[in-house]
């Protein structure tokens, strides 16, 4: 309770009032972090646990150094058994004397087996260097590590290996994002958005997290693609759904990403040269840690120029830019540092029309500095102070007339969280997250500025959580978040609960639930990122909040197959966006800007995967229903939104060819997406006035479906040498084999009566080309 006393704010303060204690409380919980929990150690050292033993350590990749997330570590023969965090770090506790085998394993490497004989109150610090098993296992892992071991003791989880971003074909450049909307459960808006629609909810109600870090805009190209590098990037981990006390602040979802942190045995590179990008990185070890820099630039400009003259609508200017690098520095045997940054932009100059030209210019800088600690036996901490900072600054030229937008978001804060392995059967976790968060938009018509407002908020948060193994079918994993925005001063509570029961060591059931609430909104256009505005809470803005029920089951009925079925109802309440139906926002106040409403979604996920052999992969297939209601709009009835799927499936199948060549499919199908269509106009002819009005007559509101979507994709991918110098990867992969057009939008001309309608359509078949070196 001390924590949740420290989080709740006087109901008096506001952001002027509030800087004060938000810092003491900033101070006092500083002080909780650093010598609390040396004084639990102390504590929890009682007469019993003085004559116990403890292992702790790191396990890591031999070839690299890089930290494993979820490698499991047991006492062979014992109920005593873990799994390393997101930084590779175990503990085993309250182990009684003698002598035993550890086992680590996890999936893609070869088993450690080590004997260990423990006396009376040793505390062993044992690293581990775990070995990449042979061809055939890396095959193995381009599917099976999307459930490991570690993924499937929570619902809802999901582990994304980066073979399989690299491997997946993909429209020109491998993505982190187009592979995610791969799982049950997640959507995209079309072939030209890497947006995550995930579970029935929008974009912004996924927390996307970068090296600890809010990234608020993940994408590039108009969307077409995600802002992360694969190159870069170390571990994915998506929470669907019913995710834990340690995140907050968003309705439905997390993706946690980490960058790597740098080979710590020899200096290594990539190479790529593909037709939308090219790539290069360079890692490796110093004396005391390591180092990464990644840098991803657009190589299409050659084919733009080319085409400009010849072919109508081609930007006349346009480049990104990614910059990824991190640099860790071992202080001590028990002190890890580390220092991690992101910079990404887009600069497009876009004629859309012959009096239309857009000028975007977007993007995130984020920085991150983390300082690990093994404070004592079962006791690890991480303190991270993270900087974030989104702006997006589109300009319309129409007919001679300018219109000008700003939207910034900047958000500086301090994250420090506690992992406690109390025993075999608990794990303690607590944490905070503060800082302060700053929103403006400003608009400009003409010359004239027609908008301007500035959110500046402080926010603080913490959670308790405790993972509880009853007994080895029982495990209840319990948590309590509490949220405080200085801006509306808005204190919520969120209770958040877990519980698994196996009754067979391949099956395990699950069911979660808890509440959510979301602070921030945005509003995105699905045709073109570049256009997204983040919108905050204030007085009379009250934050989103949702509540999330899941069950599920996964089973394991020979080691070559696992299968998952999961369903889920979430409820989404206060959402807040700007009215569309407000004609001049001069003059009015913030709260007075929008309009609030409600929704659900509610489906079943059903996941089969094929684990090993030459032929490896899944089916995910997802039945799914997500509905909005505002008032006053559509009579205050519920609605689809347009990105509502009723039924999505993929399927992705790899095939060892050889040693050599490895083949990839993917297809996908899904429902058409809901529109609302145009009927008519009503004909009045006023023979007093040549003005008639003929008002436009709708369907109801997305009651219609564009057609089906689906896709073929094929790869090959040979393996070799160049040059002696490095292995190469070469890439050959067709899109949309058999050329199917699918259904991006309608335009209607509403000149003729009914409106006459013609389909904007999606991607032709492509070619795509990459070829990559690994020195």
């Amino acid at each position: 309770m001390f924590l949740i006393a420290l989080l709740r704010p006087n109901r008096s303060s506001r952001f002027n009032k509030a800087s004060l204690p938000v810092f003491l409380r900033l101070a006092l919980f500083i002080f909780f972090l650093h010598v609390l929990p040396d004084t639990l150690a102390v504590v929890s050292k009682d007469r019993s646990e003085q004559s116990q033993a403890s292992v702790n350590g790191y396990i890591t990749e031999a070839a690299t150094g890089e930290a494993i997330w979820g490698a499991n570590v047991v006492l062979e023969g014992t109920t005593i058994g873990v799994s390393t965090n997101s930084s590779g770090f175990y503990s085993l506790n309250r182990i009684p004397p003698g002598e035993y085998t550890i086992l680590v394993s996890f999936v893609g490497f070869n088993e450690f087996r080590k004997e260990v004989s423990l006396s009376s109150g040793e505390t062993l610090r044992l690293n581990i260097e775990l070995t990449e098993a042979g061809l055939q296992m890396d095959e193995i892992t381009v599917t099976s590590e999307f459930i490991d071991r570690e993924s499937r003791q929570n619902i809802g989880v999901t582990t994304v290996p980066t073979r399989l971003i690299r491997e997946t074909p993909a429209v020109l450049q491998a993505d982190v994002f187009r592979s995610i909307q791969l799982l049950p459960g997640i959507t995209s808006a079309s072939d030209f958005s890497s947006g995550l629609y995930i579970r029935g909810g929008s974009p912004d109600q996924t927390l996307i997290l970068l090296d600890n870090t809010t990234v608020y805009n993940p994408s590039h190209f108009f969307g077409f693609f995600s802002t992360f590098n694969p190159d870069a990037i170390r571990d994915v981990r998506v929470f669907k759904g019913g995710f834990p006390a340690e995140y907050g602040g968003r309705l439905g979802s997390v993706v946690d990403i980490y960058n790597k942190d740098g080979n710590r045995r020899r200096r290594a590179g990539t190479a790529s040269v593909g037709l939308l990008s090219s790539r290069f990185s360079v890692e490796g070890p110093y004396s005391r840690g390591s180092y990464m820099l990644a840098v991803r630039r657009s190589t299409l400009e050659p084919l733009l120029w080319s085409l400009q003259g010849n072919v109508d609508n081609i930007p006349e200017s346009f480049y990104f830019l990614d910059i990824n690098g991190k640099l860790n520095f071992d202080a001590s045997d028990t002190d890890r540092l580390s220092v991690s940054f992101y910079s990404g932009l887009d600069d497009v100059v876009f004629p859309a029309a012959d009096d239309l030209l857009l000028k975007l210019y977007y993007g995130n800088l984020t920085g991150s500095t983390t300082w690990r600690r093994i404070l004592g036996p079962g006791l690890f901490s991480t303190l991270t102070f993270t900087g974030s900072r989104y702006f997006n600054e589109p300009v319309f030229e129409f007919g001679g007339t300018v219109f000008e937008r700003r939207n910034t978001v900047t958000d500086f804060s301090m994250k420090a969280d506690l992992d406690w392995n109390i025993s075999s059967s608990h794990n303690f976790k607590a944490g905070i997250w503060t800082g302060n968060v700053e929103v403006t938009i400003a608009d400009q018509f003409d010359g004239q500025r027609t908008q301007q407002s500035r959110i500046d908020s402080w926010y603080f948060s913490g959670y308790l959580q405790d993972r509880w193994e009853i007994s080895p079918e029982w495990i209840f994993t319990g948590g309590l978040r509490g949220s405080w925005y200085s801006s509306g001063d808005y204190f919520r509570l969120e209770p958040r609960a877990a519980l698994e029961y196996r009754p067979h060591p391949d099956i395990r059931l699950q069911t979660a639930a808890g509440r959510y609430y979301q602070f921030k909104s945005l509003i995105t256009n699905e045709a073109f990122s570049g256009f997204d505005i983040w919108l905050l809470t204030d007085d009379g803005v009250a934050p989103s909040y949702g509540d999330q029920f899941l069950a599920g089951v996964k089973w394991n009925p020979v080691p070559e197959w696992s299968v998952e079925l999961e369903g889920f109802y979430r409820t989404m309440r206060q959402l807040f966006e700007f009215d569309p139906r407000i004609p001049d926002t001069a003059g009015l106040d913030y709260n007075e800007l929008f309009r609030f409403g409600r929704g659900y979604a509610y489906g079943v996920e059903l996941l089969l995967q094929r684990n090993t052999g030459r032929l490896t992969g899944f089916a995910g297939y997802t039945w799914g229903t997500s509905r909005r209601s505002y008032p006053g709009f559509n009579n205050s009835n519920m609605f689809p939104p347009r990105f509502d799927r009723i039924h999505d499936l993929n399927i992705l199948l790899n095939y060892s060819l050889s040693d050599r060549w490895m083949a990839t499919t993917v297809f996908s199908y899904g429902t058409g997406q809901a529109y609302t269509e145009p009927l008519g106009r009503t004909q009045i002819r006023n023979p007093f006035n040549d003005d008639n009005d003929n008002p436009l007559i709708v369907g109801r509101v997305n009651a219609s479906r564009l057609p089906a979507y689906h896709r073929l994709d094929i790869g090959f991918t040979r393996y070799g040498r160049f040059f002696n110098l490095g292995d190469s990867e070469l890439q050959l992969q067709l899109i949309n084999v058999y050329s199917r057009r699918n259904v991006w939008f309608y335009q209607f001309n509403f000149d003729e009566n009914p409106p006459e309608r013609s389909a904007v359509r999606m991607l032709p078949i492509i070619p795509s080309v990459t070829y990559t070196v690994n020195f």
